[in-house]
């Protein structure tokens, strides 16, 4: 770390006073490796989907047999889905993940619409979700006979996120270990329910819930719809590395390499893991459970049932910490550029922590995790990360006609982001059909986002008591939190 010479900025455009700052080089370092990169990916993706999504896909389609190929078709979409975002991952590798993407293509006030969807839908939505389902595990065996409080669903809820928050303040490297120790204790308990299931099949002969497997399936485009959608919520999670680009250790290799290795291990397990529920679970059994793997252990566990729920949790946990590893990053280089508060676009002096960024995402999160409702908000972030991967594929089409020569180390067939992109604004307008309630208070929400866009990004000439204000508020963060603004601009770079 050096030290820069001492610069002049005129603040919050007050015309007569100077503010000389000293400040130190200030920059996010290259601290994941390649083990760290799949770790979080994994970590991410496996979290509460394959303990309850099967329940989901099998409702839908009506069938065994027809429930595999779902998870087929879902795994191989969502790996087509990574495989561009490695290629957009390796041509612009800076952390910030879609919305560099978006912002390259379209400019400023489309990569506004995408990150106020992260900021205001996406991440805190996702991680109140699964912070409240962490809730209910952890604590549906102490009320075994009745309904979890929902007092002490909040509060636990919102005391393990804040744990979480607070160890990625204090230092990234800890998440990463952390995230690597989740990842292996929910890979131990998927291998438990892949050891009993084959146990069932080979030692015991079980067999008899895989006969006629297609017998009564749902070929219906509103099934195939409706059970995509399932399968596309357990799968999700594959394009947070992408925030995390700039602290990748050589990303150009590593990116695309921990794309692939992790989505191959996760489309194995989870149908391995089918395989291994539907040996011990009926199909009635599967559909009146709301937790299939907490069944599953009921059913072949004994007294150590109880551990499942446990295990179901530190996975939930994994999820979250992803999460806020991934967005923390992208409100960082969306505060560089002037669209979220400049103090999110500050890290931490001495730790090198987007804290900031971090204090934001824990505060939404703790409002969202206050309704309670796990189901609404899973359906409501579901809206928004299609809404953003619709805008990612039409804007990686456009960049090859608008840059045709850009440098690209991974190059793939056009066809594949138009047909993406085309599924993806598919996904959306099911949801709207589907969920509308849901629906309209997330374009309310976008359309608020369009607002303060207007007021607090394109309105630049601002009053000077309105300057001053905002000034005084990012001084004091900067002064509580010991937190600094980027040392070196081009660590981002836009053009």
């Amino acid at each position: 770390m050096t030290t820069s010479n001492s610069i002049e900025k005129v603040k919050g455009g007050m015309e007569d006073e100077k503010l000389k700052v000293i400040i130190e080089k200030v920059e996010l370092g290259r601290n994941l490796k390649l083990v760290h990169g799949v770790a979080i990916l994994i970590g991410v993706i496996i979290g509460s989907g394959i303990f309850v999504s099967p329940v989901g896909i099998l409702k839908e389609t009506k069938s065994v047999g027809f429930s595999f190929v779902m998870w087929i078709i879902c795994g191989l979409y969502n790996c087509l889905c990574a495989l561009c975002f490695a290629e957009l991952g390796t041509t612009f590798p800076q952390s910030g993940g879609e919305y560099i993407y978006i912002h390259r293509a379209f400019g400023d006030g489309v990569a506004f619409v995408s990150l106020w969807i992260s900021f205001i839908l996406i991440c805190p939505v996702a991680i109140a979700a699964c912070s409240l389902i962490f809730s209910v595990y952890i604590l549906q065996p102490y009320f075994p006979n009745c309904k979890v409080p929902d007092l002490g669903v909040n509060l636990l809820a919102a005391s393990v996120f804040t744990l979480l928050v607070a160890i990625n303040c204090w230092n990234t490297k800890w998440a990463t270990k952390i995230q690597v120790v989740i990842t292996a204790s929910k890979l131990i308990a998927l291998l438990t329910v892949i050891v009993i299931g084959f146990y069932y099949i080979i030692g015991l002969g079980e067999t008899e819930n895989f006969k006629n497997p297609f017998e009564g399936s749902d070929f219906s485009a509103g099934a195939i719809a409706i059970s995509f959608y399932s399968g596309f919520w357990a799968y999700s999670g594959w394009s947070y590395l992408n925030f995390l680009v700039g602290e990748l250790v050589d990303p150009h290799r590593n990116l695309p390499r921990a794309i692939l290795i992790s989505m191959v291990i996760v489309i194995v397990t989870y149908l391995i893991a089918n395989v291994a529920y539907v040996a011990v679970l009926t199909p009635a059994q599967m559909l009146s459970s709301p937790a299939v793997a907490v069944t599953f252990g009921e059913h072949t566990m004994g007294v150590m049932a109880w551990l499942m729920p446990v295990l179901i949790a530190i996975s939930v946990c994994g999820t979250m910490n992803g999460c806020a590893l991934g967005f923390s990053r992208l409100f960082y280089v969306g505060s560089t550029k002037g669209q979220l508060p400049a103090f999110m676009g500050m890290i931490q002096q001495k730790r090198l922590t987007p804290s900031p960024s971090l204090l934001v995402i824990l505060i939404m999160t703790l409002i969202y995790t206050s309704t309670g409702d796990i189901f609404f908000l899973i359906e409501m972030e579901g809206f928004g990360f299609a809404s953003v991967l619709t805008m990612v594929f039409a804007g990686q089409v456009y960049l090859r006609y608008k840059e045709p020569d850009l440098p690209r180390p991974i190059r793939l067939p056009i066809l594949l982001p138009i047909i993406l992109c085309i599924v993806s604004f598919l996904i959306v307008a099911l949801t709207f059909y589907q969920k509308t309630r849901e629906s309209l208070m997330a374009l309310g929400l976008v359309g608020f986002g369009l607002v303060m866009y207007i007021v607090c990004v394109v309105w630049k000439n601002k009053p000077k008591f309105i300057q001053q204000k905002m000034y005084a508020i990012n001084t004091l963060i900067q002064k509580c939190l010991i937190v600094l603004p980027v040392d070196d601009p081009d660590s981002v770079d836009w053009d």
